[in-house]
């Protein structure tokens, strides 16, 4: 069946803002908070990247997922702005079939380096109702289908068997089997693995990285995608942030039935690099099948040398609701 490319929430054009009043947004200490009693939370994050080149650079067609869309589960965007220097270009927004704000770059000729600089303020809400997925949509974005970074070899499909104690979940209707097996399937991957960054890449599978047992969060989600669709739970990729991290973060989400809405599935985050369920501090911005589907920078250009490429974000909390309770 063809993939459909309307996402379930539409994409918005970029809301006018004051580029010096959103950047002089001042974040509070997170580590400060009560998160137990927050009920809404509003977060700024900051993204810039620039690519150097040694020389002038042709054809560039670049590609960032590095804004969150308008809606994801209990996240709603505020506003969002993208700006591009150092070249002539144009600048392009759409939605994925995932509903993912992709924004698309090209420009003729680079001289020397081409900068692009995101802003975004996000707000959370612990008490709003999830959305929802039909059952059947989960199928055709392949959220049950092995992709090349999440294929399972045979430590996978014996791995998947005892976490599953060799039965197949009906996970369309039982939704607490659905949980227990999910939080099995995570508890299972942050034990296997010790954290290390260096040793693997963006093209390392889920098979090799089960079999080397060391990698960083990427990893650690790509197993657990592979371990969750070998025992029918449909799960896909996160890429977001982590409040305090320095770098980008990966966590998985795992569709199960929904607890008020028949045939309709709702994601339930797990971090397994963490070993800990997916809360507040959590700040998704894309999702997919893997880390193919929502890499935060990639493209392409011509010219016969590789640019360098220098980066930074600033995400934090800008305001907090805390709950009468």
């Amino acid at each position: 069946m063809p993939m459909t490319n309307a996402p379930e929430h539409p994409i918005h054009p970029p809301v006018a803002v004051d580029r010096a009043g959103v950047a002089a947004l001042e974040t509070i200490d997170h580590a400060g908070l009560d998160w137990g009693r927050v009920s809404g939370s509003t977060y700024l994050i900051h993204h810039e990247l620039r690519y150097v080149y040694p020389g002038p650079i042709t054809d560039l067609r670049h590609k960032l997922m590095i804004v969150p869309p308008p809606q994801l589960g209990d996240q709603r965007r505020i506003m969002h702005r993208i700006e591009v220097t150092g070249a002539e270009h144009t600048l392009t927004e759409r939605a994925d079939r995932f509903g993912n704000l992709v924004a698309e770059i090209a420009a003729d000729r680079v001289e020397a380096a081409v900068g692009f600089e995101a802003w975004a303020v996000v707000q959370r809400c612990t008490g709003c109702p999830p959305a929802g997925i039909a059952a059947d949509r989960a199928g055709r974005l392949g959220l049950l289908t092995p992709t090349t970074l999440t294929m399972p070899d045979d430590a996978i499909l014996e791995a998947a068997a005892t976490l599953t104690g060799g039965r197949s979940l009906r996970w369309g209707s039982d939704r607490a089997g659905a949980l227990a097996l999910a939080e099995r399937i995570a508890d299972f991957t942050a034990r296997h693995f010790t954290y290390r960054f260096g040793v693997t890449s963006v093209a390392t599978t889920a098979a090799e990285a089960m079999a080397g047992r060391i990698g960083v969060c990427q990893d650690y989600s790509h197993v657990m995608l592979a371990l969750c669709r070998a025992a029918g739970l449909p799960a896909r990729y996160v890429s977001g942030h982590l409040l305090g991290e320095g770098g980008t973060h990966a966590w998985v989400e795992v569709l199960v039935p929904h607890p008020d809405q028949p045939g309709r599935l709702v994601a339930e985050g797990f971090d397994p690099t963490n070993d800990r369920r997916v809360g507040l501090v959590h700040v998704p911005v894309a999702v997919g099948r893997d880390y193919a589907d929502v890499a935060p920078t990639s493209g392409s250009f011509e010219a016969g040398y590789q640019g360098r490429l220098e980066s930074s974000k600033r995400v934090g909390v800008t305001a907090v609701e805390y709950s009468a309770a």
